[in-house]
């Protein structure tokens, strides 16, 4: 075509011909393909009807001038033509323009296909098996953070120097020196709780002397070391996931590893082992509040001396009694470390997931600790203990 445009000068219109190359048809592009005559050159490329043949060819060889809006219409044509079963080649001497082609390509949205929606029932199912692989995926991988970090434990326990002490003293201070005052005033309180409810029912039956074996075995077996654990997953847990993914977010972590550090070593190891420590002095000293705020309410409530709540909780204990709850100790803090510090490695690298991973930490914690609860005391009646 000879027909020009004011815009940008006498520019020549866009046309299109189509010819018969060595083999394969040829689309001659010829004219300007530019945004001011992008209505002229999508009229030529509709009214063009384009040939079925295995092969085709654009040729923008006579083509004047081309911006993003003619690359857009070449490439539209070949998607048009690969529709039809063609495969595409161009004949373009500025390689410029085929990379502005290849650009828009690569660009290129394609429609997303109608989301089918299924009925309630079907999407229940759906959640459930979503949440149980992810339940089983996360298993798995949080048995393989236990065999790291028990593999550091044994490269610990070969070579001393390896354990960072300075690290683990910190932790120890952290996770145990400061939980001290919660400790002591939940369970005090928890304790006189007990026993004040228990003082109320057992003098119905003119029993009241046994609210001391009540506090006694209740605190020393079960709610000493359960509610110091919950106290410690809810403040220390998620610590160490707020931490490790604090560090993991900024890449703290990757740097270790470029360093040839090992942040199980480095990191985890140290955590875990703290709270391993002093979980059980935690629990002692969540016994001896509770057993404290007990004896305040059967000395107040029930008139009951020092001497002879002494007595009665010296005939209340067993063998086992208080050493089931020391037991348990050790197990309750590996389970809260453990899961705290892989929640913590599990952070992807935003705030959202620190706080995420961080909640999940605490729960999951919780629950495990409860889990455990329930098995040690399956086990310690079937023991007969």
């Amino acid at each position: 075509m000879t027909k020009t445009s004011g815009h940008d000068g006498d520019e020549p219109l866009p046309d299109v011909a189509l010819t018969q190359g060595a083999g394969a048809p040829v689309l001659a592009f010829s004219g300007t393909f530019t945004i001011y005559h992008a209505r002229e050159a999508d009229r030529v490329l509709n009214e063009l009807a384009l040939p079925r043949a295995k092969d085709a060819v654009i040729d923008l060889s006579a083509v004047t001038r081309l911006d993003t809006t003619g690359a857009y219409l070449a490439h539209r044509t070949e998607l048009k033509l690969a529709a039809q079963g063609a495969r595409v080649t161009y004949r373009c001497p500025d390689e410029d323009w085929l990379s502005l082609i290849r650009a828009i390509a690569s660009h290129d949205a394609k429609p997303t296909e109608p989301h089918h929606h299924p009925n309630a029932f079907v999407r229940m199912l759906e959640r459930l098996g979503t949440s149980v692989i992810g339940i089983y995926d996360g298993a798995r991988d949080a048995l393989g953070f236990t065999g790291q970090i028990f593999e550091a434990l044994g490269r610990a326990i070969i070579s001393p120097r390896r354990l960072r002490f300075t690290s683990l003293v910190h932790h120890m201070e952290q996770a145990g020196i400061d939980a001290i005052p919660i400790v002591f005033m939940m369970s005090f309180l928890v304790g006189s709780v007990t026993a004040y409810q228990g003082a109320e029912q057992l003098a119905r039956f003119g029993a009241e002397v046994f609210t001391v074996n009540l506090v006694a075995v209740s605190f020393l077996r079960e709610v000493g070391i359960l509610l110091t654990a919950i106290m410690v997953a809810g403040r220390s847990g998620s610590a160490f996931t707020a931490q490790i993914g604090s560090m993991k977010m900024r890449e703290e972590i990757d740097a270790m590893r470029v360093l040839g550090l090992d942040p199980i070593e480095v990191l985890v190891l140290p955590r875990v082992l703290a709270l391993v420590i002093m979980l059980p002095f935690l629990g002692f000293i969540a016994d001896l509040a509770g057993m404290l705020g007990g004896g305040i309410v059967a000395m107040l409530e029930l008139g009951m001396s020092p001497a002879a709540y002494l007595d009665q909780f010296r005939a209340s204990l067993g063998e086992w009694t208080f050493w089931i709850g020391i037991i348990k100790a050790p197990v309750f803090a590996f389970l809260i470390g453990l899961i705290g510090c892989y929640e913590g490695m599990r952070v992807s690298g935003s705030a959202e997931s620190v706080g995420r991973r961080t909640t999940q930490s605490v729960v999951e914690g919780i629950f495990v600790v409860i889990i455990a609860d329930a098995f040690f005391s399956v086990m310690f009646a079937e023991l007969g203990i």
